[in-house]
């Protein structure tokens, strides 16, 4: 395996011909018609403007040689400072349109960008690291500006050599011949070189890539770090991928940096065959010695767009790679799939599985032939050993995988059927984990319903534990969570996960519930806000507490992706099978005396 072989493309990366990433690319522009008819017409007045600047100087040349009057030297240089004045202002006129136009089309590319990768379904998430996604959304669409500002004067350029092309063949026809032969072998240069700089150029990008999903995975994670005081540790994973894109830029540099030598060695020999040419023709007074300056002027000017092709082709295979990378995430499938768009209806919350067949990886089956009922308005414990397909359930009822096999209805309609993000607003789901945005308690749990007033929260809020529970904010519903959530306890995280739902009033109720421990008194308040979500809703509950567990209207005990108990909690303990040994096991912690104090708790407050 070779050292560029080392980084590898992700799945969903394509390879685009240059014709279709430059229809992408227009259509992006097309919006900004106006501003770039504007830097066409002053991109041809900059060309023109530095097209005469030649035969000007040329003319003040053949002046020079007689007597000029002090008109005529006044008229040239008048006029030279009349194109200078001219092309500074279109330039920069020029430059103010362009700069518009390429931030507006950034901006949107980075959009729908954003968009895909919000779209795409956890599966997506779970084989591509999120720093490099989020590489995609800002560096290279910075880098796809950076192009098209390159390519504007690139073509700038090329207009101005057009109209000097025109000039010089004028003057000598013989010597612009020569000059002209010279163009059919830097393209053939440019061609070969394109592919060497494409292939590099990705390389350089995904080592950054690597670089920046490296820095944020390690930034996310430095709790955790300096807990186990692996400092040390983290350094050294950002250190390994920052040595690699620094090796991979380098031998890229050393491979592109040729370029630029043989570029001017061939201008080098144009020029010094041309002044010796021109000479001999200017010697015979075949052409005047100004229109022999002006032909070297204008060779100059003429072949300095045509080695900037060349010499810039790897910053164009930069801005073309990164296009490229931006248009495969936007391109990328999703594995979720809805077969119609159907508007839901109210949900009653019925929910069969049947025959369902799935799997996170080809050949490593989760669940097998999979049936299940949960009635309308039913509370369903789901308790298991780690892996025993559990989660896997819940996940696919909110559609953020797709099962490979066999049906999941939802009041007996195809869930596949329905428009995904109308069927979503009839879900409630509360992560193991609950994830807090940056804001204010209030602000996340109106996430999912901002019409509701702040009276209606409030209302809610004191149906847990009479509101006590907003006493240990600082700012109460005004309190600050920070990133995550990190300035509440995980209690106070899952009090307002838990609000959320309350506040969002959805037909189907999911909850992974959280391992952590927590007091009893903060445990209750939980039960609390959990019965009055449950009273409302179809719930599935991932329970691992005991109090969720014995309040369940029907508990499935599965394992290997099966169901191979269900009943109530005392009618399974009786049974004394799988989930009495779970029970006696995993339960077991949660003490009698933990479970007593919780009912004094409720005791005081009046709660049954």
């Amino acid at each position: 395996m070779g050292f560029f072989d080392s980084l590898d493309a992700e799945k969903y990366d394509r390879t685009y011909k240059d014709s279709d990433l430059f229809r992408r690319i227009v259509g992006y522009f097309k919006p900004q018609w106006k501003r770039l008819l504007g830097v066409l017409i002053l991109t041809l007045t900059i060309a023109g403007a530095g097209s005469l600047l030649p035969v000007m100087v040329s003319r003040g040349v053949d002046l020079l040689k007689g007597v000029p009057t002090l008109m005529s030297l006044l008229l040239v240089s008048g006029a030279v400072l009349a194109v200078g004045v001219t092309m500074w202002f279109s330039n920069m006129a020029s430059r103010r349109l362009i700069t518009k136009a390429i931030a507006d089309v950034v901006a949107t590319l980075a959009t729908d960008a954003y968009s895909a990768a919000v779209e795409h379904d956890l599966s997506f998430y779970d084989e591509f690291p999120s720093g490099k996604i989020v590489s995609r959304i800002t560096s290279d669409t910075r880098d796809f500006g950076d192009l098209v500002g390159l390519v504007t004067d690139v073509l700038a350029q090329f207009v101005e050599a057009f109209i000097l092309a025109i000039i010089i063949a004028n003057i000598e026809l013989r010597l612009s011949l020569y000059i002209f032969a010279l163009i059919p072998i830097i393209a053939v240069f440019a061609i070969l070189y394109r592919t060497l700089a494409r292939k590099v150029t990705r390389q350089g990008m995904r080592a950054m890539a690597n670089v920046n999903s490296t820095i944020k995975e390690t930034v996310s994670g430095i709790g955790v770090a300096k807990n186990f005081r692996q400092e040390a540790s983290i350094y050294g994973e950002f250190f390994d991928a920052n040595i690699t894109s620094y090796k991979v830029n380098v031998r890229r540099g050393l491979i592109l940096s040729f370029v630029f030598p043989f570029l001017n060695v061939v201008n080098g020999l144009a020029t010094a065959f041309m002044v010796y040419m021109g000479g001999i023709t200017a010697v015979q007074g075949l052409v005047s010695v100004g229109a022999w300056y002006l032909f070297l002027l204008s060779l100059d000017r003429f072949l300095f767009p045509v080695m900037n092709l060349t010499s810039f082709w790897t910053s164009i295979q930069n801005g073309l790679s990164a296009s490229e990378r931006v248009f495969a995430l936007i391109d990328a499938p999703n594995a979720v799939q809805q077969t119609a768009n159907r508007a839901v209806p109210t949900l009653k919350g019925e929910i069969r599985f049947e025959h369902v067949d799935f799997h996170y990886k080809t050949g490593e089956e989760v669940l097998n032939d999979f049936n299940l009922i949960i009635r309308a308005g039913e509370n369903l414990a789901i308790v298991g050993h780690t892996g025993a397909g559990k989660t896997s359930v819940a996940k696919l009822i909110a559609r953020f995988y797709e099962f490979q096999n066999g049906k999941i209805l939802i009041d007996g309609q195809d869930i596949r059927g329905f428009d995904l993000n109308d069927y979503r607003r009839h879900l409630g789901v509360v992560s193991q984990v609950p994830f807090l945005f940056s804001g204010t308690v209030m602000e996340n749990i109106r996430y999912a319903r901002e019409e509701a007033t702040e009276a209606e929260v409030i209302e809610l809020a004191e149906k847990i534990g009479g509101g006590d529970w907003l006493d240990t904010l600082p700012d109460g519903l005004e309190t600050q969570v920070g990133e995550r959530g990190g300035r509440l306890s995980m209690g106070q995280r899952q009090l307002v996960a838990l609000m959320r739902v309350l506040v969002q009033q959805p037909a189907i109720f999911i909850l992974d519930e959280a391992t952590a421990s927590i007091d009893p008194f903060t445990e209750w308040q939980i039960q609390q806000a959990l019965n009055l979500i449950l009273k409302q809703t179809t719930s599935i509950l991932i329970a691992h507490r005991l109090s969720t567990v014995k309040s369940a209207d029907r508990i499935l005990v599965m394992e290997n992706g099966r169901i191979i108990e269900e009943g109530t909690h005392n009618g399974l303990l009786s049974r004394a099978g799988h989930y009495a040994t779970l029970y006696n096991t995993y339960f077991r912690h949660q003490s009698l005396e933990y479970v007593e104090k919780s009912r004094e708790i409720a005791a005081e407050f009046g709660d049954d």
